[in-house]
């Protein structure tokens, strides 16, 4: 097996990109009764990867992009203690990677990024019933913060 090498996602990878997100939301879909019918999208690829105010990163083992996400600089409420943090989304590893440590080296490039822009708070958002996901979050350090709860009427 190759090793695994964390890199900053290109142009050249929107075609695995795409496949991601269509990952992305095929495995939320079950926790999420307010996603449009197929098909939608998440993210703006190309401002993940252009914009100087986000990293997007891949993981790579040889020549197979296996798993992807990004750190995106957002302004905190006025009253934070924290002026700004990294909201941390399009979290993805390949299926037959899982278990390997992918999602932690991705979250740790995420985070040295993070504090090299003199951020030292990172945050993410998880379905409350996607407890695999809660369990993988938690174990590289992340704890819950809040419930966001919502009502269709």
């Amino acid at each position: 097996m190759e090793p695994i090498i964390i890199r900053d996602a290109t142009m050249a990878d929107m075609p695995v990109l795409l496949q991601f997100e269509q990952g992305v939301i095929s495995a939320e879909r079950p926790f999420d009764v307010t996603l449009d019918d197929d098909p939608i999208n998440y993210y703006d690829l190309e401002q993940l990867i252009t914009a100087s105010h986000i990293r997007l990163v891949v993981a790579q083992s040889g020549d197979e992009v296996i798993g992807s996400g990004y750190a995106r600089i957002e302004t905190a409420k006025p009253y934070s203690r924290h002026r700004r943090y990294a909201y941390l989304g399009f979290m993805f590893v390949k299926e037959n990677w899982h278990g390997k440590g992918v999602n932690k080296m991705i979250i740790e490039a995420l985070k040295e990024w993070t504090l090299e822009q003199g951020i030292n708070e990172m945050r993410l958002e998880v379905y409350n019933e996607n407890v695999s996901a809660l369990k993988a979050y938690e174990k590289v350090g992340f704890v819950r913060y809040m419930i966001e709860m919502r009502m269709g009427i």
